[in-house]
């Protein structure tokens, strides 16, 4: 109990940490639309193939995290979330489309690293969680989790008997 609530923990000061590096990295922060207040629930998708947001998505790209890693089921994601106004632009991997439009009904969905049996989490708006409910929640962020791990996979099923649940998704380092 106390090892989980510790995990709990320090999984939400890693989250804060990766979200808050942008800007202690000097990055600068976009400017939010002014025709609707900023809320940490924003959040703008850079969508690669607008032709309007080419050299945006071209700048992201160059950073992308996740550009080293072969991804089955998932999907790099480049967005901004804008709490208390600032926006600060983080990339995360998420379902893609044929995955997320599968029938999933009464389980969760988890992190897994099945070499070592370890959880890790995903981000729901600004919150770090261990599961969650639906596919379009499933967000992963770059961690020191995903680094350590050579392979991580998204499983569905009882978080508490993993190796019963089914892989849905999967992100494997190339090394």
């Amino acid at each position: 109990m106390i090892r989980r609530t510790a995990l709990r923990t320090l999984t939400t000061v890693a989250v804060t940490a990766a979200l808050a590096l942008p800007l202690t990295q000097g990055a600068q922060a976009a400017t939010p639309d002014n025709s609707a207040p900023a809320t940490a629930a924003t959040a703008a998708t850079i969508n690669a193939n607008d032709a309007n947001d080419a050299n945006d998505a071209n700048d992201a790209n160059d950073d992308n995290p996740f550009r080293w890693m072969e991804l089955d089921g998932l999907r790099a994601d480049f967005q901004f979330m804008c709490p208390a106004g600032h926006c600060v632009g983080f990339w995360s991997l998420v379902l893609t489309d044929d995955v997320a439009q599968q029938r999933f009904e009464g389980r969760k969905f988890f992190v897994y690293a099945p070499a070592t049996g370890e959880f890790s989490f995903f981000l729901d708006t600004d919150i770090a969680v261990r599961t969650v409910g639906h596919p379009r929640q499933v967000r992963l962020v770059d961690t020191e989790f995903m680094r350590s791990h050579p392979r991580i996979e998204v499983r569905y099923g009882d978080p508490d008997h993993p190796d019963r649940a089914r892989v849905v998704a999967s992100a494997t380092t190339l090394m």
